[in-house]
């Protein structure tokens, strides 16, 4: 039941920011050249994405949704470097669109995505996450950068 609650949650949510919303806004394949470089940060982003979603599920015991979340503290792959390693990946799957299908507005989109999830999602979830977590999360905090690098 879990595996399928962890699918349902990835197709929703990350599905919809980093694969759907960007498809619509490239052009028709037909009309433009697929640039082949563009491939390189989609893949890179879509491993970075679905492993974070396996260590939600297995070392969190939980999905990424906000209904289901993780029981335990995320703190292992990705996690140890960044603490927001699934929004790297969805915002690289959006760039590696945009570079793929020359699609201008795909690029021109990810700039406000990443500020929206910054300030309406990651700020929002630090807190939920300290206060669920308590010292542990304040350790793992002053560890893991934000975003991966700063």
């Amino acid at each position: 039941m879990l595996f399928v609650r962890a699918l349902l949650s990835f197709l929703l949510l990350p599905g919809v920011v980093a694969f759907f919303v960007p498809a619509l806004l490239v052009p028709r394949i037909t009309t433009r050249t697929v640039h082949v470089v563009g491939g390189v940060p989609f893949i890179l982003g879509v491993i970075v994405l679905l492993w974070c979603v396996r260590d939600f599920y297995v070392a969190g015991r939980g999905t990424l949704a906000p209904w289901d979340p993780p029981r335990h503290l995320v703190r292992v792959g990705l996690y140890r470097y960044s603490r927001n390693p699934m929004y790297v990946g969805m915002l690289v799957i959006a760039v590696g669109l945009g570079i793929a299908f020359a699609s201008d507005w795909t690029l021109v989109m990810v700039p406000p995505v990443a500020f929206v999830m910054h300030f309406g999602v990651v700020v929002r979830e630090e807190r939920y996450l300290e206060a669920k977590f308590g010292e542990p999360y304040r350790q793992y905090k002053a560890r893991a950068a934000r975003w991966g690098i700063c």
